[in-house]
């Protein structure tokens, strides 16, 4: 029997370095670590720390030109206002950290059914650039990766972030082998969307059940088109009604059935998952936190089936 307990990846319980009126609410991070590293959750999930994605992982998707003035700190000051941050040596770490979660989480959800990375989701960025709070393009990397190592042929790329994945969309779009598929606010960032294989814009205001209902169809093509051997679910919180940067309307609960639509189609199909975290940007950081909670602990309840049916 796999190992019933969900495998998450993090990076560390410091906080990024930014200025402290910056918008971006890092201290998430750190706070869905402890929440997740509680007692009352030992039996449910194993923590472990990630190491930072190598030069040779990174190139497989970004540029060396990028990546060299990035690591170098050569950037210059337009390049990081269009991302969104100050340059800084524990920025660049972090970044590369995340991108080392998600390709374990994927490594592992191959193993093990699922796993999830408390950090990732990071869809913005292109092989030469960076926006939107995204350096490296994490899902991008993990996924080529997997493809380049041989571990599968086919992967789908489920984000359900409120911002559509542009830069994966860019990535893959001459790429038959990962399908991308997107539910996200339609009047949102980025104002140039990327089009993917299946793109789902949804108004402002998007309720409950007008999103829940679009993301069963979305699914059902989606599945049906992929023929897919590993999913990688970008599980934003930023649908949610009170994200400042989001402009839909989902509730909690609405957030709740959204990540049971993904893990049961997934379970149902025999799809691996590796979950990632993706944006969050509510007034008040502890419902960012909720909500990522409440997706590692649906995928938690999930975990035995997927376990299950690999040593089938």
């Amino acid at each position: 029997m796999k190992d019933s307990l969900l495998k998450l990846f993090f990076s560390e319980r410091q906080a990024l370095p930014l200025p402290e009126d910056h918008r971006f609410p890092a201290s998430k991070y750190s706070l869905l670590l402890d929440r997740s590293s509680e007692d009352g959750f030992a039996h449910k999930f194993e923590l472990l720390q990630t190491e930072p994605a190598s030069y040779e992982h990174l190139l497989s998707v970004h540029t060396s030109d990028y990546l060299d003035r990035m690591l170098g700190a050569q950037m210059t000051d337009r390049e990081m206002r269009r991302i969104g941050f100050p340059w800084s040596a524990a920025l660049v770490d972090r970044a590369r950290r995340s991108v080392g979660g998600t390709i374990a989480a994927c490594r592992t959800a191959l193993l093990e059914g699922s796993a999830a990375n408390l950090g990732g989701g990071t869809h913005h960025a292109y092989p030469d650039h960076g926006e939107g709070y995204c350096v490296f393009n994490d899902v991008a990397v993990a996924a080529r990766i997997m493809l380049n190592e041989k571990l599968l042929e086919r992967i789908i790329i489920l984000d359900c972030d409120v911002h559509q994945g542009n830069g994966t969309a860019a990535v893959f779009s001459n790429e038959p082998s990962v399908f991308t598929f997107s539910i996200h606010g339609s009047k949102n960032f980025p104002f140039h969307k990327y089009p993917g294989d299946l793109d789902i814009a949804l108004p402002d205001k998007c309720d409950d059940a007008t999103y829940l209902e679009s993301l069963e169809k979305g699914l059902r093509e989606s599945f049906t088109r992929a023929y897919a051997e590993l999913a990688i679910f970008i599980a934003g919180a930023d649908p949610f009604e009170g994200d400042r940067l989001g402009r839909l309307a989902l509730t909690k609960g609405g957030l709740a059935e959204r990540d049971r639509l993904i893990f049961s189609h997934c379970s149902q199909q025999g799809i691996p998952v590796a979950v990632v975290m993706g944006g969050g940007y509510a007034q008040e950081v502890e419902d960012i936190v909720d909500i990522n909670m409440q997706t590692l602990l649906i995928a938690a309840e999930f975990q035995p089936q997927f376990s299950s049916w690999l040593d089938s």
